[in-house]
This record gives structure tokens, C-alpha cells and sequence, in this order.
């Protein structure tokens, strides 16, 4: 399905999420997912999440852990099944929080896709997934499954 938006150049994706300082985020992002930093201050840090910008903000409300999945949190969508294992090793090897651990969704419909869910030490949450068929990914508007 094409976008209606038409575009002339490369867009990419801008996140902004608390965190409560910035060398637990900047070890848990960089160090251990793999970002690389950007423009940072006491404040505030940019991570480049696979061309993606992500930008972390101290807060000093009290950051509440959510019951379950929804509904927030972000994530990638990878394009090669790969790519997907590579993020799920490196995750494993660096011992992250699996909030959810890696499983298989919608197995053997058009949907199915591989997924698993980090969480933060500011308790967001992370998604990566992987679809089997492309089509999934923004069509398929004959199903109407949207997560668990």
C-alpha cells in the first residue's frame, strides 16, 4: 500500500521518551542495543536507533510501569528476518529485560510476524518485529487482527 504523503527526500523517524538520567540511558542504548550518541547535555541525549532518531529527556515525574504491552510503545519493524536475529542476540548477549521474550504471532496467517519486547530501565517498552510477508506490514486489510 503507498503512502498518500508525497515526499522528496529521506524522512526519518523522531522519538522523543523520558528517562530519568542520562548515563543509565545512554549505557543501556548505546552500550548494550547499539545506538550511537548524538548531541547530548544533563538533560537530554539523541541516539541514532538503526537511522533513527531517538530522544531522551530527564524527567523528574515518577515514571510508572505500565500493565502490559498497550498502549505504548515503540519500536522497528526490520525488513530482513536477519537483521531481526542479529538485535535478538545482541539483546541477549547484553542480558536486556525481555518484557516479552521472543515468540512467533499470527503464525500461518498472512500476519505472522516474529516479535519480542525489551523494557527499559525507565520502564518503556521496546518492540522489534520481523513479518513474513511485506504485505502485512501496512496492508492485509482483510484481517483485523492489531496485536495480542
Amino acid at each position: 500500500m503507498e503512502s498518500k504523503l508525497s515526499v522528496t527526500g529521506p524522512i526519518l523517524f523522531h522519538l522523543a521518551f523520558p528517562v530519568t538520567n542520562i548515563p543509565d540511558t545512554k549505557t543501556y542504548y548505546a552500550d548494550k542495543l547499539g545506538c550511537s550518541v548524538g548531541r547530548e547535555n544533563d538533560l537530554s541525549v539523541i541516539l541514532n536507533l538503526y537511522g533513527h532518531q531517538l530522544v531522551a529527556h530527564v524527567t523528574h515525574e515518577p515514571l510508572e510501569p505500565q500493565q502490559g504491552i498497550y498502549p505504548r510503545h515503540f519500536g522497528l519493524v526490520f525488513g530482513a528476518e536477519q537483521d531481526w536475529e542479529v538485535l535478538l542476540n545482541r539483546a541477549q548477549s547484553h542480558q536486556l529485560n525481555f518484557y516479552i521474550p521472543p515468540k512467533l504471532r499470527f503464525e500461518g496467517l498472512p500476519l505472522e510476524h516474529r516479535t519480542f519486547f525489551l523494557e527499559d530501565p525507565f520502564q518503556n517498552l521496546l518492540e522489534f518485529k520481523f513479518y513474513r510477508h511485506e504485505s502485512a506490514i501496512f496492508g492485509d486489510r482483510n484481517f483485523s487482527q492489531i496485536g495480542d
